[in-house]
């Protein structure tokens, strides 16, 4: 118990003054939103910055091929994938190809966590991305997006990459799963939302990072947070509120019942999200 306040101490006390080191977004992500947030862009410009890296030109090639956007022709260049895909998706899907970059350790066990915690993000980005696309065929509702959706499943848990990072910084005291379990627990939504806003991201973004696993959190209408919570439930999470979760979400007319989600076209659709991220 004292090893594991003494993280916590740690992390509130870095946090009070500033001085957490919060990750930074790959270079290629930056570059990216930067030139999307420019209202002078153009595709023919945007393709050159997407060019500037051969994996992530690849991946956006691959994505315009993919049933995510449900086109049968083939694309075979980054000019043709920013023109099928568009300027305005082209921000936050280029943000999630890059993701993977940052759940990188040298350390065995914290090594292991980013592994299993990439993972298990896949596979709630997929099931959030699917019940999204559930619902908007049910109700015809498109206030959410896809591309919104896959990004805020991907930056959901953000928070706990800072506390993983300093327990390898502190290896022989802190990487220990009894220690890191709590300290994630309790502080991966607060870092979560402070990491949302050095990025610069959008405040819905910053709602669910911060707010993901506190229920009492709610809003009226369908938003990004309640798939996210539901994505997270498919999946194993929230096991003791799973009920909770899934009754929430008929009520608020995510989906009218629960087989919706046990679907072959769910699966698929949970089958085609995680494509891109391979």
């Amino acid at each position: 118990m004292a090893t594991e306040n003494a993280l916590l101490t740690i992390l509130v006390e870095k946090i009070n003054n500033d001085t957490l080191v919060l990750p930074t977004l790959p270079a290629i992500a930056l570059k990216v939103r930067k030139a999307a947030d420019d209202p002078e862009i153009n595709l023919n410009a945007m393709a050159d910055v997407i060019s500037q890296d051969p994996s992530l030109s690849a991946r956006m090639i691959k994505i315009s091929n993919s049933a995510y956007l449900g086109r049968t022709v083939k694309v075979t260049s980054a000019q043709q994938a920013v023109t099928r895909i568009g300027l305005r998706q082209i921000k936050n899907i280029s943000t999630a190809l890059a993701m993977e970059q940052l759940f990188v350790s040298k350390n065995e066990i914290v090594k292991q966590y980013m592994s299993q915690i990439w993972s298990d993000t896949i596979e709630i980005v997929a099931n959030s991305m699917a019940a999204l696309q559930v619902h908007t065929k049910l109700t015809k509702n498109r206030t959410l997006n896809l591309d919104s959706m896959m990004l805020a499943a991907l930056v959901h848990n953000i928070g706990v990459l800072p506390i993983l990072t300093e327990a390898e910084r502190h290896a022989d005291v802190f990487a220990n799963s009894t220690f890191l379990d709590v300290a994630m627990d309790k502080m991966a939504g607060k870092i979560g939302a402070s990491i949302m806003k050095e990025w610069g991201f959008e405040p819905e973004f910053v709602h669910v990072a911060e707010n993901w696993k506190d229920l009492s959190v709610t809003s009226d209408s369908v938003s990004y947070l309640d798939l996210v919570r539901l994505g997270a439930a498919l999946c194993g999470k929230f096991e003791s509120h799973k009920d909770q979760i899934f009754e929430a979400s008929i009520k608020k007319g995510i989906v009218e019942n629960l087989s919706q989600l046990l679907t072959d076209e769910f699966e698929d659709l949970r089958e085609s999200a995680k494509l891109i991220f391979q």
